[in-house]
């Protein structure tokens, strides 16, 4: 649970330092959410290199959000134990570790260690990044303004992942999508200790080892179960990692309700704004993930384009995106957080079924189309989720309710990949040839047959099209529930600017002003 932190002596600092390290902070911040995403279009070239197995596909995918996402609340309390600058600076040298060796992998299971080595890096950035800017912007107004510009990074490196990945592979192999961490990260290890004060906690919480422990043992273990469920069919082996796995998720929630510090207080949950803020945070992260990695596969390898073409194809998405991001706050204010949160749903869900549209023999417009469309509704939920949930709760919980909203983000990202990108590897196991259990595995057959080639890409469009209904109706219920359940807007004849780091007003109500990721 995050604290109220304590601010460096000396008072405010200067406007020039407080923007410089806005501005330091920010790379970081972006590097983490961008490597979320940056593989997307890279992966048939990492296919073709480390010729990973379909499930190791899958895990070079998402074990990085797995990790951030599982790890986010832990490393939020250490860093009110131990100093959160101290913590940026430890996590930003293991991420640029973690970048060198997932460039220079060898083997599909070393990337996938160098993928979880950064993961578990990224999740010491987030937390700890917001906590200091609470130190750099002590005033209300300009902190909230801050906040606003650090959740249109957040948002803005998801967007832009997969163009950046696209442009560097133009010209360099595909290892070069992570050394261009190495600039970002070398620069933040020089000014950070000049522009950033330390941070801590008053009373820091107690960091529960085996709630960490067992969430991310069961997360996985849930993952890797149904993994090899899809993609190589029932075994002993993928049911006992499933049951186990769910078993120690449930357990995990269990052992939270008897802690004084837990590291997710399920009694949130009761409300249903809140419960619906969190679910915004997940699904539509999961349904951008598995759709821009799945849409990058069926970009390169069943319509043939190079991987620049396909960036610039995901450029108008990203631009929507990110600008929406932007924007959203002042659309809150006019009209309220109800409208916005279900038309995002709408946007999304209209978005995702345009994709039906695409076939085997073309589609690039329909493509750009549901991007663009349904990048509004990403754009959205990613700038007012946090604040939605802090809304819901009491002010003297807000930090737990952020926490949980930050890490519904990033395990929406791996749970994208995970669960629906399962679902489209079922699809192709089915329906495919049945020569090898990936798209990319089956094209690269010698002397593949004309009618096996067109059998194998039409299974795997099936499976977007699988994907994109599921992602669709989900979307369609949650926008339902939004309109059911989230309150309509009342009329304040005053507005406060929140004065906690995600923020609360005076009467104890979180302003529409403030912004999350």
């Amino acid at each position: 649970m995050t604290k109220t932190p304590r601010r460096r002596k000396g008072g405010a600092p200067s406007d020039l330092r407080a923007w410089l390290g806005l501005l330091i902070v920010l790379g970081p911040v972006l590097l983490v959410s961008m490597d979320g995403s940056i593989l997307f279009l890279a992966m048939p070239r990492v296919s073709q290199a480390l010729a990973p197995s379909a499930d190791q596909a899958l895990w070079i995918l998402d074990v990085y959000g797995f990790a951030v996402g599982s790890l986010l609340i832990a490393f939020g309390n250490l860093g009110d134990r131990y100093g959160r600058l101290r913590l940026l600076l430890v996590g930003a040298t293991v991420f640029g570790l973690g970048s060198v060796g997932a460039a220079l992998a060898p083997t599909p299971e070393l990337l996938i260690a160098a993928r979880a080595l950064m993961g578990a890096a990224g999740a010491t950035l987030l937390p700890s990044a917001l906590a200091v800017l609470s130190e750099l912007f002590p005033e209300p107004r300009r902190r909230a303004r801050a906040i606003g510009i650090f959740a249109a990074a957040f948002a803005a490196g998801f967007a832009i992942g997969p163009v950046v990945g696209g442009v560097l592979l133009e010209r360099f192999w595909w290892g070069s999508v992570f050394l261009v961490n190495l600039p970002v990260i070398a620069l933040f290890l020089v000014f950070a200790p000049i522009l950033l004060g330390e941070v801590r906690a008053t009373r820091p919480g107690r960091v529960d080892v085996l709630s960490v422990a067992t969430s991310a043992a069961g997360l996985l273990l849930a993952i890797y179960g149904l993994k090899h469920l899809a993609a190589e069919g029932t075994s002993p082996a993928s049911l006992a990692a499933l049951v186990l796995g769910l078993a120690l998720v449930a357990w995990f929630a269990a052992r939270q309700r008897t802690l004084d510090d837990p590291l997710i207080d399920f009694s949130l949950f009761r409300d249903r704004v809140f419960t619906i803020a969190i679910i915004t945070g997940l699904l539509p992260l999961a349904a951008w993930s598995a759709i821009a990695y799945l849409a990058g596969m069926y970009l390169q390898s069943v319509l043939g384009l190079d991987v620049l073409r396909a960036a610039l194809l995901a450029l108008p998405g990203a631009a929507v995106l990110t600008l929406t991001s932007i924007v959203t706050p002042a659309v809150v204010d006019r009209v309220g957080k109800r409208a916005v949160l279900v038309t995002a749903h709408v946007a999304i869900a209209v978005g995702l079924l345009l994709l039906l549209a695409t076939t085997v023999g073309g589609g690039t417009v329909w493509y750009v189309l549901s991007a663009a469309i349904a990048g509004i509704g990403y754009g959205i939920s990613f700038s007012v989720v946090a604040d939605t949930a802090v809304g819901a709760v009491p002010p003297e919980r807000a930090g737990s309710a952020g926490a949980i909203a930050e890490t519904s983000n990033e395990i929406g990202n791996a749970l994208g990949i995970a669960l629906l990108g399962s679902l489209a590897a079922l699809v192709f196991r089915l329906q495919g040839p049945g020569l090898a259990p990936t798209l990319d595995e089956t094209l690269h057959l010698p002397e593949l047959a004309g009618a096996a080639a067109l059998e194998a890409r039409t299974a795997f469009v099936g499976g977007l099209h699988l994907v994109a209904v599921v992602a669709s109706a989900l979307h369609v219920v949650l926008g339902a529930a939004a309109l059911r359940w989230l309150p309509r807007p009342r009329p304040r004849d005053l507005r406060e600017v929140p004065d906690g780091v995600l923020g609360s007003t005076a009467e104890g109500e979180v302003d529409d002003h403030g912004a999350g990721v």
